[in-house]
């Protein structure tokens, strides 16, 4: 079965999302120029989400991508809530008191977020209250709790997440009256999903990691040419400091059992996520709260079957891991991805495809055929291609798209294969999970000359 090169472009650009900063009187002050955003499903439906933002109280924008398993109402709740937990962390207290004065005597709200959606990212109106009312709960806390000091992004960031995660957990426990809104929370709670989220404020970009979607900043050297530079560790078994770190909150006894087949259990990849209470609640709390729970809820293997050699639960966390990095004019742009780019994909690459594709820039690189006894014929084939691609403008107008096209399209010579492209794109839904995962791609790029500025301020 073969797609023409326009029925590949339609199944790429199907989900694609672009969002230009504005400009003020003609001049653009953010540090942000804009981003693209993609994805591309395996599973069906798609487990990944994402979510783009920008703080209207405070000056920041925020990005994230979040990627599902065992389903994607996990997921799903975390792209909807996260940011707003995020954005309360971080305002100042008179802010939070406007805000719980207005709801107190039914005044409108201060918009807190203005979203930037897709016309496909779904949004549960169902539970939009109940979400509400655990968001209101927190800031209320947090005016109690008001020390008068101004919010450390990086604190603000580490508290949302693990506020989040354990409202979700709690959520399921207390239930619902609407039977609905019941199996909804108890879906939530019962799946998990990571959470790689950027909050960009002028010069300031933090990056909040949960699990194993990453960060990586593309910088241009002097040269022109690109580099690739981490702003996240991946939580699994192949991080030797997480390894070490699951090890050190259980006793000695359990080490053999905590890690095996590089799986947490020997059940999950991620050693750190959101929802997940298999891992989480104690046995007790499992069986009590499926046991009151919906039939459907009974009716799921997954949530009946505790996991292997579970004695000294928490065994998962939602907590982030934060790193700060202070943007200088030569960092371009800012990917963030789930692992079924970097499943296909080294940074490396990622970083000098999207930088050519931003700049229209193409840095020759000696044709590599590492190892492949090549023709003549397929060498003037390989020049003749990379003559064609050099002169042809780029097809796709949206950076994620383009690197899909390449992280689902390279051959061996990197370069795009139409051939490989259009039998990866026609594999029947329970084939296309084995092949490659969903894929899903934010590319924020940088404004250089206001990031000049603030340094040149300071």
């Amino acid at each position: 079965f073969y797609l023409t090169p326009p029925q590949v472009n339609s199944i790429l650009k199907a989900n694609e999302y672009s969002f230009k900063v504005p400009e003020f009187d003609g001049k653009n002050v953010s540090s942000v120029l804009g981003f693209d955003s993609n994805q591309l499903p395996a599973n069906a439906p798609i487990e990944d989400r994402r979510s783009a933002a920008t703080c209207l109280q405070t000056r920041g924008m925020l990005l994230g991508v979040f990627d599902g398993h065992a389903g994607c109402a996990c997921a799903q709740a975390v792209s909807e809530r996260l940011f707003y937990y995020i954005a309360v962390s971080l305002l100042p207290h008179e802010t939070l008191l406007e805000i719980e004065n207005a709801v107190e005597s039914g005044r409108a709200l201060l918009p807190i977020l203005q979203w930037h959606k897709h016309p496909n990212d779904y949004f549960s109106k169902e539970a939009s209250k109940l979400y509400f009312n655990s968001l209101r709960t927190y800031w209320q806390e947090l005016i109690d709790l008001n020390s008068g000091e101004t919010t450390d992004v990086r604190e603000a960031l580490i508290n949302a997440f693990k506020r989040l995660d354990n409202d979700i957990s709690l959520e399921a426990q207390v239930g619902d009256p609407n039977s609905f809104l019941n199996y909804l929370v108890l879906r939530v709670a019962f799946s998990g999903s990571t959470a790689c989220v950027a909050h960009v404020d002028g010069v300031d970009l933090h990056v909040a990691n949960t699990g194993d979607s990453r960060a990586m900043l593309g910088v241009q050297e002097e040269d022109g040419s690109w580099s690739a530079v981490n702003l996240s560790y991946d939580h699994n078994a192949q991080n030797e400091h997480e390894v070490e770190r699951v090890k050190m909150e259980h006793p000695k006894s359990e080490e053999k059992s905590l890690v095996k087949q590089d799986r947490l259990l020997g059940l999950l990849m991620p050693f750190r996520a959101f929802g997940d209470v298999k891992f989480k609640w104690s046995i007790e709390l499992q069986k009590r709260v499926v046991e009151s729970g919906p039939d459907q809820l009974n009716d799921n293997e997954y949530t009946k079957f505790i996991p292997p050699n579970y004695y000294t639960p928490p065994y998962l966390t939602a907590e982030p891991e934060v790193i700060h990095h202070r943007l200088r004019p030569q960092d371009k742009f800012l990917v963030l991805a789930t692992d079924g780019l970097w499943e296909t994909m080294h940074r490396q690459d990622v970083a000098r495809i999207v930088g050519e594709y931003l700049t229209g820039v193409h840095h020759q690189q000696p044709i590599a055929v590492g190892g492949y006894k090549v023709t003549l014929g397929q060498m003037h084939g390989l020049l003749t291609e990379r003559r064609a691609r050099i002169s042809s403008v780029f097809e796709d107008q949206n950076a994620a798209t383009h690197l899909i096209r390449h992280a689902v399209g390279n051959n061996e010579f990197g370069t795009v294969d139409h051939e490989r492209l259009s039998k990866m794109l026609s594999l029947p839904e329970e084939l296309a999970r084995m092949y490659r995962d969903d894929i899903t791609i934010i590319v924020v790029q940088f404004n250089s000359h206001v990031i000049g500025a603030y340094q040149n301020e300071e």
